[in-house]
């Protein structure tokens, strides 16, 4: 009898593995699975050093490590990396932009400063989304 219990709590088991495998493939996994407009996106970035008010409200501070992007919402914070140098920096969302065709992000002037962009003006980044 024991033996038929623990082959019976083996194929329990092995079922709850197939349906998290299943789960997991199919991108159900309580949230884990990233949406497609949270993948990496990659182009130009600019930045930015005056203005009064962010969209989100807040007063803006070109030394702050902010950034505007279309789509993220207030808050996200984000992993910008300069792909010609490799620097990295992250940012938070509090504004809105860019407005330029072609650009994925805005950066505050003291993020750009980070990732050394401020020499240049624009460089090709990678924006991850981390929240």
């Amino acid at each position: 009898m024991v033996r038929r219990n623990e082959n019976l709590q083996g194929d329990n088991g092995m079922k709850l593995a197939r349906i998290a495998v299943l789960a997991a493939v199919l991108g159900l996994s309580a949230g884990l699975w990233p949406n497609a407009a949270d993948a990496a996106q990659t182009g130009m970035a600019s930045y930015y050093k005056h203005g009064k008010r962010t969209a989100n409200g807040e007063a803006f501070d070109p030394h702050g490590l902010t950034a505007a992007h279309r789509t993220f919402p207030f808050g996200s914070r984000v992993l910008v990396t300069n792909l010609k140098n490799g620097k990295s920096v992250i940012v938070r969302i509090n504004d809105r932009g860019p407005f330029t065709k072609g650009r994925v992000i805005d950066l505050s002037l003291g993020a750009a400063k980070v990732v050394g962009l401020t020499q240049t003006g624009v460089a090709r980044v990678k924006v991850v989304r981390l929240d």
